[in-house]
């Protein structure tokens, strides 16, 4: 019998992730399992070489995890309670993070919004919701905004 006891809830910080969080929690509780809360800063890597230091753009990158870090234990206090949960911010494409971390952190079920973007960010950036869906091995319980 398949058991879900490590969920993935990967969040953008937009509005919809306390809605995404919702859902998590609510799995989790019932099943008893643990979440990982997981955020994914932008990697800059591909702006190395258009006449920006590459230590200007590694200390920004720098800047942005640091303050994800505070956003993600505030995000966690306000959104969780009852279950055992743990936060994480890495740093890349988000797709490609997202899976590579349920991966190795043996996820067995990721939970995620599928509109944290929207307008010329959503045609720019591609849907992280529809790549992971594609390429995750275990479940994806996509959260549409209301």
């Amino acid at each position: 019998m398949t058991q879900i006891k490590n969920i993935m809830c990967a969040v953008d910080f937009s509005e919809m992730s306390a809605k995404v969080a919702s859902y998590a929690q609510l799995i989790a509780k019932s099943l008893d399992a643990s979440v990982k809360v997981v955020y994914v800063a932008p990697s800059l890597s591909q702006y190395v070489g258009f006449h920006v230091p590459p230590t200007s753009i590694e200390n920004f990158v720098g800047e942005i995890v640091t303050g994800a870090e505070k956003t993600m234990d505030t995000f966690i206090q306000e959104n969780f309670s009852e279950i055992n949960v743990t936060g994480q911010v890495l740093s890349g494409y988000a797709a490609e993070e997202i899976l590579n971390y349920a991966d190795t952190e043996n996820i067995d079920m990721i939970i995620m919004g599928t509109h944290g973007r929207k307008g010329i960010d959503r045609v720019l950036f591609g849907s992280v919701a529809e790549k992971i869906v594609k390429s995750a091995t275990m479940p994806v319980m996509t959260i549409r905004p209301s």
